[in-house]
């Protein structure tokens, strides 16, 4: 069982940056992919980026490539999503994700958990 905590979330002017983490207990955070979504207020959940076991590859959507980066530090069981030059259309919910053995590509269908999300405003 992995329970997955974000934090990090908060009100930003357009342009500004922030750092969402997301810290996993239990010993298989090390062995999961893990993702990154938002929802925005009336739309569907959506795909922001993912990050392999080991790290070393990543896969972003169109609307963040450039902007947002994902990193992780398994000796701290965390995962990063750090968001520069945010857009007012960035406001959403943040929520990460958690796979076992998962792939960055193609983006998986299902996940094994869930955070329970942090709130992302950026005012224009």
């Amino acid at each position: 069982q992995v329970q997955l905590v974000e934090s990090g979330g908060g009100l930003v002017q357009a342009g500004g940056t922030l750092r969402l983490s997301c810290t996993g207990s239990g010993r298989s955070f090390s062995r999961s992919a893990m993702y990154w979504f938002r929802q925005a207020p009336g739309k569907e959940r959506e795909f922001v980026g993912g990050i392999t076991m080991s790290g070393g590859r990543t896969n972003y959507a169109d609307s963040v490539k450039g902007r947002f980066t994902i990193s992780r530090d398994n000796a701290k069981n965390t995962v990063y999503l750090q968001m520069n030059m945010l857009k007012p259309e960035d406001t959403a919910v943040y929520y990460c994700a958690a796979r076992g053995f998962g792939e960055v590509i193609p983006i998986p269908n299902d996940y094994d958990y869930w955070g329970q999300g942090t709130q992302v405003i950026v005012s224009a």
